[in-house]
């Protein structure tokens, strides 16, 4: 079993602002609050600009490799040759070498993107890239109820960040008994959950009968993600869409949402 770690080693992920506080007696008084830093994070794979997210300049290592797997560009951790990190004024780059027999599903990927960004998901073409088939899980969560409720109760310790800004969303990689073993962090839910991805296949760790907990409503991207990681169980905090639930029965993938301290909900 690996160390906990709550990821987010970098200190730009948070930066004092000085606001005013109002207080309903009139009040007012001056306070420092650190809020979350949101960046824009340019990704490029083998030289060719791919995306422009916006996320925590934190973990950013873990957040390529887990895009990578998302996105389908790479299959395993080790298809990521190099990853390249620059500071500019106006934002971050993560500059990502592929293994050269991945340049042509690159290539196609790309040439969908360039047709989304133009008209949105349009034309029967784009429709089938938006929804491909996910592969069926091969492996069972054994976490019983007490297991979710245990790692619900111990997320909000291992929130770091989100504990002192109060503005980003986590995942979390959880045992079969609730233990919470690896948690990050982001502005954005998609880039927690990519983050999360990449740290486990970069150290080699496996769900082993547990579970992945998020600090968010579950929407069918984080469901393909799930799949895409051989996650048995998807716990979320807020609810699912309709679309996410079909995927998720697409693919065998197990779902839990509105996951509070009195009650769950879990799809059959």
């Amino acid at each position: 079993m690996s160390a906990p770690s709550d990821g987010i080693r970098n200190e730009r992920a948070s930066q004092p602002i000085r606001f005013e506080r109002v207080e309903p007696d009139g009040t007012h008084r001056q306070v420092t609050r650190p809020v979350a830093v949101e960046r824009p994070i340019a990704i490029e794979f083998n030289g060719i600009g791919y995306a422009v997210m916006m996320a925590t300049p934190g973990d950013l290592e873990d957040f390529a490799i887990g895009f990578a797997l998302s996105e389908r560009l790479a299959v395993q951790a080790q298809d990521v040759i190099a990853i390249d990190l620059h500071s500019t004024p106006s934002g971050e780059i993560v500059r990502v070498t592929l293994a050269d027999g991945l340049t042509e599903a690159l290539l196609e990927r790309v040439r969908h993107r360039v047709s989304e960004s133009s008209c949105g998901l349009c034309g029967i073409e784009n429709l089938e890239q938006a929804l491909r088939p996910l592969p069926r899980l091969t492996s069972a969560a054994h976490a019983g109820d007490a297991a979710l409720f245990r790692a619900l109760a111990d997320l909000r310790d291992r929130q770091p960040l989100n504990r002192t800004t109060g503005a980003v969303h986590a995942a979390a990689r959880c045992s079969a008994d609730g233990e919470i073993l690896d948690v990050r962090e982001d502005v954005g839910r998609h880039n927690a959950f990519d983050k999360l991805i990449g740290a486990m296949r970069r150290s080699g760790a496996d769900w082993d009968g547990g579970f992945a907990l998020l600090s968010s409503r579950c929407s069918y991207e984080l469901v393909e993600k799930a799949a895409l990681a051989q996650c048995p169980m998807l716990v979320t905090i807020s609810a699912a869409t309709d679309l996410a639930i079909a995927r998720a029965q697409s693919c065998g993938l197990k779902l839990v949402v509105l996951a509070r301290e009195d009650a769950m909900l879990a799809l059959p």
